[in-house]
């Protein structure tokens, strides 16, 4: 009977379901490609999960034999910016790749605006077809129709994220508006976020969600108010920031390290300060909306290579105040008011205000080869890029060091040093690396470099979450050795087994990456040819991205004018995916 090889063979058969071991029934093999924006706090797991599950049903005459699938990546980034889209269209050029089509599971996911029609005749040039459940099989480049079709799924994919943004931020308003709802973030100085009451949509409520809430930091909140007494009295943001280093009094970052890991928390800057007198949120009103995501083209003269996002002050009208005060406040509004009548009346007359009025010419982009990956030895800071006479210059001042410094007694009120002049050794170098007397040496470094998991961020949290669990449950235990009461512990000890639990199953849930042979490696190694001829003939755009590949370490010691050079020679791997 069919029961005995398939249990499930008949209730299938009447209940009209198709099961998903079905064999194809050509050999024709597919590549998927599907993306995932995390913007909307969407599971990436289970993004794939769906969108591989519509392609492997659209396309049951065939196999999905290779994955390509983007995490974190707006829908309005072409392409090529995308890591694992521009990694297909790089494996279209292979001879070896073992697929001839490309599958997606959605659209309107992929394709944004005008990028279909960019990226369509990319893939024909090499004979790949290109399968959309929206035009129910293959894509026809000579269907005109399905041209028009293509172009109305951009265009509603364009509509539909403008829609959800709108949407979204009209929801956040009413929410800052009305309830003085805190919308996330990192808490200001003087504040702290902590769990509030129950939420208001019944089902996180009965999950246990709470709404988070701002709170007074005790330790900070003192600091706050003497930053605008002072600044009232007369009273700079430098001299402000000079006086708070002397006491010694730990600046934002170094008094919350894990909120802000971005900043080197080595003291007090005016910018600092005048970030805080600045923040209306220490009035006690929810303030929303102050700073806004800008799309902007990155090549005006480039449409195709899309739009790059930065931050900008949003207009008077876009910004929100609560009706009430939503949280404790620090300084009155009056105070506040009062601190920035005085900025604007001392911006009015400063040379600031007159410098500003003399720039009329707007920096153009240009790509700096060691952006980010330059210090100065002195004071440990990333020394910053600045053209002059068409030469791309690295720069430290004396001047920008936090005030009352004890690096300023050492350090020079200058220090330029000409990129030129450190790109050309750090090629070198590189090249020296490759070359046959030091090959079996870097082979070896890279061979090594694989078993270090230090180098994934991810598993590393995972890892000091579960230790963190662990250390707090050893700790409940030894309390109710002593004598406290087990009954008084419950809900501590659950919360970190819950903690320690979810992050195991994460950290077994990450896929196992693949490892390279020595053979493998030294065949990549081979199949690069003449390294001195690459590095030469590279554009500056990928050399750039080389040496951050690289995670290139450079400290530049003024004193003797000698650049000390460091290199990860590591592998690089994709979420949730390896490549």
């Amino acid at each position: 009977m069919p029961t005995e090889s398939n249990e499930w063979a008949v209730l299938d058969d009447l209940l009209g379901l198709v099961p998903e071991t079905v064999e194809p029934s050509t050999d024709q093999r597919f590549a998927f490609y599907g993306r995932c924006s995390t913007e909307d706090n969407q599971d990436p797991e289970t993004s794939y999960r769906w969108q591989r599950g519509n392609a492997e049903k659209f396309v049951a005459e065939g196999s999905i034999i290779e994955d390509y699938f983007d995490v974190g990546q707006s829908r309005s980034v072409p392409w090529h910016r995308r890591p694992e889209a521009a990694r297909l269209l790089s494996d279209l050029k292979s001879h070896t790749r073992g697929w001839s089509a490309i599958v997606v599971g959605e659209g309107t996911r992929c394709w944004f605006g005008n990028q279909f029609s960019l990226v369509a005749p990319r893939i024909q040039a090499h004979d790949v077809e290109v399968w959309v459940p929206e035009l129910g099989g293959r894509f026809d480049p000579r269907n005109v129709t399905h041209s028009i079709m293509m172009s109305m799924l951009g265009g509603l994919s364009e509509s539909e994220r403008q829609h959800v943004q709108q949407r979204t931020r009209a929801s956040m308003d009413a929410q800052v508006l009305n309830e003085g709802r805190h919308q996330g973030g990192r808490a200001p100085y003087g504040y702290l976020v902590v769990d509030g009451p129950p939420h208001p949509n019944p089902n996180r409520a009965s999950d246990g969600s709470r709404l988070r809430i701002l709170s007074l930091d005790v330790a900070t909140a003192p600091v706050v108010q003497r930053i605008f007494r002072d600044y009232i009295a007369g009273r700079g943001d430098k001299a402000i920031a000079h006086e708070l280093n002397r006491e010694g009094i730990p600046c934002p970052s170094a008094h919350r390290p894990e909120q802000n890991r971005h900043r080197s928390g080595d003291g007090w800057q005016a910018s600092t300060v005048s970030a805080i007198l600045q923040n209306p949120r220490y009035t006690g009103y929810a303030i929303f909306g102050r700073w806004n995501k800008h799309e902007e083209l990155l090549d005006p003269d480039d449409v195709a290579a899309g739009h790059i996002t930065r931050l900008r002050r949003s207009p008077n009208h876009r910004i929100i105040r609560s009706k009430k005060p939503a949280h404790p406040a620090i300084v009155s509004v009056e105070t506040f008011t009062q601190a920035q009548l005085i900025r604007r009346q001392r911006a009015s007359t400063g040379i600031g205000a007159r410098g500003r009025l003399e720039r009329t010419r707007r920096p153009s982009p240009r790509e700096y080869l060691l952006r980010g990956l330059l210090r100065c030895d002195a004071c440990g800071r990333k020394m910053q890029a600045e053209v002059v006479s068409g030469i791309v210059y690295y720069r430290c001042r004396a001047k920008t060091l936090t005030p009352a410094s004890p690096v300023l007694a050492e350090h020079p009120p200058s220090v330029n040093v000409r990129e030129d002049h450190l790109v050309a050794p750090i090629d070198r170098w590189l090249t020296t690396l490759f070359h046959r007397t030091h090959r079996d040496h870097t082979v070896a470094s890279l061979l090594t470099a694989q078993d270090d998991n230090d180098h994934d961020t991810h598993r590393a949290v995972l890892r000091r979450r579960i230790a963190d669990a662990e250390a707090k449950l050893e700790r409940h235990l030894a309390a109710i050795e002593a004598g406290v009461d087990p009954q008084a512990l419950v809900a501590a000890m659950n919360t970190a087994q819950a903690d320690k639990a979810a992050a195991q199953a994460e950290l077994q849930s990450l896929p196992t990456i693949p490892r390279l042979t020595e053979t493998e490696i030294r065949k990549l190694i081979d199949s690069l040819g003449d390294i001195s001829a690459v590095l030469a003939a590279g554009a500056r755009a990928d050399k750039a991205d080389l040496y951050q590949a690289l995670h290139l370490d450079i400290r530049y010691r003024p004193r003797q004018q000698l650049a000390a050079v460091g290199a990860d020679l590591g592998f690089s791997t994709g979420v949730r995916r390896g490549t």
